[in-house]
């Protein structure tokens, strides 16, 4: 069976035994392991992890939202089963639905994540829609995304506390500096979660439409809206590079015309394709420790992919300036070696 007849099939494929890595975006895992090295950071995310407990955490969930089942909101139920199945995920997350008008969806927990849907967010869109946001988080289930997610939230909540005494507030700042860092790019990773749970790339780019501000989406045309990444993308001016970068630092999440854009690529690639035809990482095959090493060389092929593909001035500089000090470095070590 040809890709192009799996995707249009009304049985959704599953895999078994899928291993977070046969999705996860190379820069998830290397911000990963560069936020695991930074100095300091593993006592403070043991304290605060320490601080909150989980089952704090689904208590006030339990008293203040509608927990999902047969008997409450069966057609979310129903997504959330078929969406854990997709993925192998086991024991399915609890579902929360929260009464909140912003559209949002999270993942909680340590050892045993749960799931909140806002009202917002339901109301936005449809079933398909509904199954890739569902399929999204259960990624961040099976990439173990919840706990970090969990402290950056807690973290937050504790820097405002902070302001009077500045060398602590600048410390919580710094550190959830490098969580957003990181969590912007498990968005990535779970974005492709969500389209292997819906199978279809259309309805995943309806949701990031809709997130961007799409009411009627008889009116948005999803060709002149992947147009707007690419002007994004084509800025001229060194200026306003700089611009996006100060405009990305505060945020948790990738702005959606650019992580729509990030994820209709991938859809197009053979990546995709090979896992629906069953081709992809199991998690039997993974090692118990991921290597520190390959993570960062990993996620480094991928900045520089993206940057010699890039229109960006910013990104060109930085990539050129990369080669250039990766050539004098094997000079270096050339005539220090004695290669030829």
């Amino acid at each position: 069976m040809s890709s192009e007849e799996i995707e249009r099939s009304s049985a959704r494929v599953r895999f078994p035994g899928i291993s977070p890595r046969a999705y996860e975006h190379p820069v998830d895992r290397g911000a990963l392991a560069v936020l695991r090295a930074v100095p300091g950071i593993g006592p403070v995310l043991q304290a605060v992890a320490g601080a909150f407990t989980e089952r704090g955490e689904r208590l006030g969930y339990l008293a203040s939202s509608i927990r999902v089942g047969p008997k409450q909101y069966p057609e979310l139920d129903r997504l959330r089963l078929e969406a854990a199945a997709t993925l192998d995920v086991d024991p399915v997350p609890e579902l929360f639905v929260r009464r909140d008008p912003v559209p949002n969806a999270m993942t909680l927990g340590i050892d045993k994540p749960f799931v909140v849907l806002t009202t917002g967010l339901i109301e936005l869109l449809d079933a398909e829609g509904l199954r890739f946001a569902i399929g999204h988080e259960m990624g961040h289930v099976l990439s173990g995304h919840a706990l970090y997610q969990t402290i950056l939230q807690r973290l937050m909540q504790l820097q405002h506390g902070l302001g009077w005494m500045p060398g602590g507030y600048w410390a919580i700042t710094a550190i959830i500096a490098a969580l957003r860092e990181w969590y912007r790019k498990t968005e990535l990773s779970c974005d492709r979660a969500g389209l292997l749970c819906v199978q279809d790339p259309s309805a995943a780019l309806r949701v990031h439409v809709a997130m961007a501000g799409g009411m009627d989406l008889t009116q948005v045309d999803t060709a002149e809206f992947l147009k707007q990444a690419k002007e994004y993308e084509q800025v001229e001016d060194v200026r306003d590079s700089v611009l996006k970068l100060i405009r990305t630092w505060p945020l948790t999440h990738p702005m959606a015309v650019v992580r729509a854009a990030e994820l209709q690529k991938w859809a197009a690639g053979e990546e995709y394709r090979a896992i629906l035809t069953g081709a992809y990482a199991r998690r039997e095959d993974d090692r118990p420790t991921s290597s520190f090493t390959e993570d960062i060389k990993s996620a480094a092929r991928s900045y520089k992919e993206s940057a010699a593909q890039s229109e960006d001035p910013l990104m060109k500089v930085f990539n050129e300036v990369g080669d250039v000090l990766a050539g004098a470095a094997g000079r270096v070590r050339d005539k220090f070696t004695g290669a030829n």
